[in-house]
């Protein structure tokens, strides 16, 4: 017996080449409630696996090669999102031509084009009406016809088309201090590393030129290739939306300086073990829930390198860092300045849209599921500004980047991303075999910012100065004043304690002997006295995460100890934990607070 509410019963059987919306209209439920839960769109998935889109989407794309008189392929790295709306059964959709296929629109390419036009300065906006057209009277029509772009088939079939996730786990109350929210992955579709056919056709009014550069028609293709590869569509800040021409187009356009090629803020290879970051979950069946009054879909998570991950990661520690330091409401409009959110700028009357972008290239993953290693990914993180930072004064450009560096070098020291990110990774008994996530920063001898000290009390001294210079860089960038030798004391109604590095935040480094499988600070953490229990490993009714970050830095060789962050150190059994983490001060310093310096 299965839970979903789509007709099954039908005699008849949908086409295998049926587009996405037509297979999905055709499972429509039969109730008045159009809505779907995210284990009846995994089933979906599941169905529609082997559906065959070649035959149309090759159409389509040589279509738009015969009516261009300039085309190119641009591939998308990760993935992409254009446009956005709610689809049968109230899933979130990409755009979708009238035939049910996944496409970038016309108007989407041109609008990109016109806005980088506006940018250049060698053309006059009158000049960019009448190349792109404009309603007002007497205005041209346009000298460049856009084409709908599609996606060539790819591997899969479907151009790409799959299923994507996003997951809200804090949420602000008002300009109260964020609180945890249960995590509820809300299921949507994008497309994952697809290749998009795109076409420029001239009109009459757009003659041909000998030279390439006084071209029109090539002056535009060149336009919209600097806005794709900016990214387009939703997401784009958080690695969504890149599309790249063949890596000899790029490197023409950069020799003729119409592209200018841009240095990352932070860029560094890495390496994650243990439960890994996930994308998502396929799909295998349904069994009843343990109260026996509902449905849970069974299925193996997915996973995947997500930019998202690493930027929510950069942005949790960004919150708890400041709160201690700044009112919630400061900190409120700076994470939205920097980072992005849905809420209105009073600036511009528009939401905020961040201030940097994340990349991860040269992505792996290997999923081993053996007691023998641990699942493994790897790629290389890029923090980029975006459009609206190179817009910024130069000074605040500048403090920006500083605490941006310094705030993911925190991040890499502090603690994992993905599942498990508050523990390091360690080895089990028992299926699963492997618990935690480790992050690994992967640098070479000549950058010495990413190197590991030998001794914990010069890691100690290293921690403080980042931590110092993250706050110089806010400082710098907010331009509010503050004293972070005058931490705050952050409160919640109904809390024991807040995810603030705050007055009752404290931080260690410690190094001392393992216990089996499992480092000196996570063994301490899962002795009797603490092990399951609430105030320090957090709970699941209701569900709470735990006060304690293990991050296990033992990826040089010779090196191995752990930094160890406790929220609320000074009550309960946290500060039970602290005691015991310190029993032996040789083997144990604290790293925060800071210790008062003249300033």
């Amino acid at each position: 017996m299965s839970p979903t509410p789509w007709s099954k019963n039908l005699e008849s059987q949908p086409s295998d080449d049926a587009s996405f919306v037509e297979y999905l209209r055709w499972m429509r439920s039969p109730y008045d409630d159009s809505t779907v839960d995210s284990g009846t769109i995994l089933e979906l998935f599941r169905e529609f696996k082997y559906r065959d889109w070649s035959i149309a989407l090759k159409r389509l794309t040589e279509r738009t090669i015969r009516l261009a008189d300039t085309h190119f392929e641009v591939k998308c790295p990760w993935r992409i999102r254009v446009g956005g709306h709610k689809g049968p059964e109230s899933m979130l959709l990409p755009a979708f031509d009238a035939l049910g296929m996944p496409y970038i629109p016309s108007s989407t390419l041109r609008g990109i084009a016109r806005a980088i036009a506006m940018e250049d300065s060698t053309i006059t906006e009158r000049e960019v009406k009448d190349i792109f057209g404009d309603i007002e009277p007497k205005c041209s029509m346009g000298k460049v016809i856009f084409l709908d772009a599609y996606p060539l088939p790819g591997k899969d079939k479907k151009g790409g088309l799959s299923g994507d996730m996003t997951n809200a786990i804090w949420t602000w109350n008002g300009d109260k201090p964020p609180e945890y929210d249960n995590p509820n992955p809300n299921i949507f579709i994008s497309l994952k590393e697809p290749t998009f056919v795109i076409g420029l056709r001239r009109t009459k009014d757009c003659p041909k030129q000998n030279n390439e550069e006084e071209d029109i028609l090539y002056r535009v293709r060149n336009w919209l290739i600097k806005g794709l590869l900016e990214g387009i569509g939703s997401r784009v800040n958080s690695g969504y939306g890149e599309l790249r021409p063949s890596i000899k187009f790029v490197k023409e356009l950069k020799d003729k300086k119409i592209i200018t090629p841009l240095s990352p803020i932070i860029e560094i290879k890495f390496e994650l073990e243990g439960q890994l970051i996930h994308g998502g979950h396929s799909f295998n069946q349904w069994k009843v829930n343990r109260s026996g009054n509902g449905w849970n879909p069974l299925g193996r998570p997915i996973s995947e390198v997500r930019p998202t991950a690493f930027r929510s990661m950069i942005r949790y520690w960004f919150r708890v860092l400041t709160l201690g330091i700044l009112s919630p409401s400061e900190v409120k409009t700076l994470e939205m300045e920097i980072f992005g959110g849905l809420e209105k700028n009073p600036a511009t009357d528009n939401p905020y849209t961040g201030l940097f972008r994340v990349e991860c290239k040269e992505v792996e993953v290997q999923e081993n599921n053996s007691q023998n290693s641990p699942n493994f990914l790897s790629g290389k993180l890029a923090l980029c500004h975006n459009s609206q930072s190179h817009n910024l004064a130069q000074d605040r450009q500048q403090a920006l980047s500083l605490l941006l560096c310094n705030l993911t070098w925190l991040m890499f020291h502090l603690g994992g991303v993905g599942q498990g990110a508050r523990r390091p990774c360690y080895k089990r008994s028992s299926n699963p075999y492997w618990r935690g996530s480790t992050l690994i920063p992967i640098a070479d001898e000549t950058n010495l910012f990413w190197s590991l000290p030998e001794s914990i009390s010069e890691f100690q001294q290293l921690f403080r100065n980042r931590l110092r210079n993250f706050y110089r860089g806010l400082h710098a960038f907010s331009l509010i004043k503050f004293d972070h030798n005058k931490l705050k004391t952050v409160q919640t109604i109904g809390r024991e304690w807040i995810e603030s590095v705050d007055k009752n935040c404290q931080i260690f480094v410690c190094e001392g002997k393992q216990s089996g499988n499992k480092c000196f600070a996570l063994s301490v953490l899962h002795n009797n006295q603490f092990y399951r229990k609430r105030e320090v490993c957090g709970g699941v009714n209701p569900s709470i995460p735990s006060p304690i970050w293990i991050r296990q830095l033992n990826y040089v060789e010779g090196i191995d100890y752990q930094v160890i962050t406790v929220f609320g150190a000074t009550s309960g059994l946290r500060r039970e934990f602290v005691q015991q983490l310190t029993k032996d001060p040789s083997n144990c310093l604290q790293i925060f607070p800071l210790p008062r310096i003249n300033q």
